[in-house]
């Protein structure tokens, strides 16, 4: 992976953002990156191959919703929480509250949780 570019808090947009959580499998990396914790690439489940849940986190790192950080060759990913927070109050807690009443992304999650 070629050092992989974040979005500045002012380059955050809101259709950007939406745009990026109109996916159920992008829900449920949101929903599982939400507990703050830092979580290793290989760490993460969902069904799909993993050239397409790297396209997946890609898609949420450009929106700016997640921050990636290399390690040799391993990537972990954070959820950008307190950016969202402050461009867009309110939102992320409402998304997931949202995904959570209706189940959206409940299907990823990290291998070994049950």
């Amino acid at each position: 992976m070629r050092h992989a570019r974040h979005p500045a808090l002012d380059e955050i947009d809101l259709v950007g953002v939406l745009g990026a959580l109109g996916d159920p499998i992008r829900v449920g990396l949101v929903r599982v990156l939400a507990d703050g914790r830092e979580r290793g690439w290989g760490e993460l489940r969902a069904p799909v191959a993993k050239s397409t849940l790297s396209h997946h986190l890609r898609v949420l790192r450009d929106a700016g919703i997640t921050r990636t950080r290399e390690e040799g060759t391993r990537c972990f990913v954070t959820l950008r929480r307190d950016d969202l927070d402050t461009r867009f109050p309110g939102l992320l807690d409402a998304v997931l509250d949202a995904a959570h009443g209706d189940d959206v992304g409940a299907h990823v999650g990290l291998h070994g949780a049950t």
